[in-house]
């Protein structure tokens, strides 16, 4: 019978994250062909290089198209994906089992290599974060902003401090549930970002070794309305000296003494 409702889980998971929001949404706003097209221009060594703007569908490159309320909107379809059936079976169902975790991961996977669209799909933030929501909300909320300010403080780049606070879930579930099963899913939905995530990967590595980093960052953080206001954010920060380093490892310490501090969450 586990078997059964486990296989069930994982296939409603997978159809349900499957289903696009960006380009349902593009569909009936504009259209589909508009995000396959969609193109930048790279100054890279004094020479136009075009490009891909994003390979992968979700709320960056629907911005681009439709603007940024639009790919906010879309995050937010991307992000009940999860939490409604993760919800149903963990609220309504079977509250006493694990089921929503199996949701949870088959529900990226749909997201992220999509049965309807020949498995080209997104990069799934949208869809992880909205899991970790359901699981532990607070959790969610703190790793999140605490990631950020690591990253864009203390590391000083924008790039890193946006998924940062999802690898945080790492240490956050494993110390505040004590529960093996929550800190294997942490671990396993980074892990499945990042594979979706190696075209990007990839260019970057390239651009290292071509010595072509700097333009190729700088325009990448100019490609989309989000990435633009984020570039704002960084400029400013770093332009800070010394006292980001201290808001930096102020930041740090104090993650990890929230952490120590919090009681452990329970699921029993």
């Amino acid at each position: 019978m586990e078997i059964m409702i486990s296989g069930l889980a994982g296939i409603i998971g997978y159809l349900i994250g499957s289903i696009s929001s960006s380009r349902l949404i593009s569909r009936l706003i504009a259209s589909e062909k508009s995000l396959e097209d969609l193109k930048y221009t790279m100054q890279i060594n004094n020479q136009e290089q075009k490009g891909t703007i994003l390979t992968g569908y979700g709320g960056d490159r629907v911005s681009v198209v439709l603007g940024v309320r639009w790919g906010l909107f879309i995050g937010f379809l991307d992000m009940l994906k999860v939490i409604l059936p993760m919800i149903i079976f963990k609220g309504i169902l079977y509250p006493q089992e694990e089921y929503h975790l199996i949701i949870a991961i088959t529900g990226l996977i749909g997201h992220n290599w999509p049965l309807y669209y020949r498995f080209k799909g997104g990069r799934g933030l949208s869809v992880i974060i909205g899991s970790y929501f359901v699981i532990d909300f607070f959790g969610a909320i703190t790793t999140n902003v605490f990631g950020f300010l690591i990253g864009i403080f203390l590391l000083g780049d924008i790039m890193i401090a946006y998924p940062l606070g999802y690898f945080l879930m790492i240490p956050w579930f494993l110390l505040r549930t004590n529960d093996l099963l929550y800190f294997l899913y942490a671990v396993l939905s980074n892990v499945i970002f990042l594979i979706s995530a190696i075209p990007e990967i990839q260019e970057d590595m390239k651009m290292r070794r071509e010595g072509k980093y700097e333009d190729y960052r700088k325009s990448l953080l100019t490609s989309t309305p989000r990435w633009r206001g984020m570039k704002a954010i960084e400029d400013y920060i770093l332009s800070l000296g010394r006292i980001r380093i201290i808001i930096g490892v102020f930041s740090f310490v104090t993650f990890f003494l929230i952490l120590a501090m919090l009681p452990s969450l329970s699921f029993e």
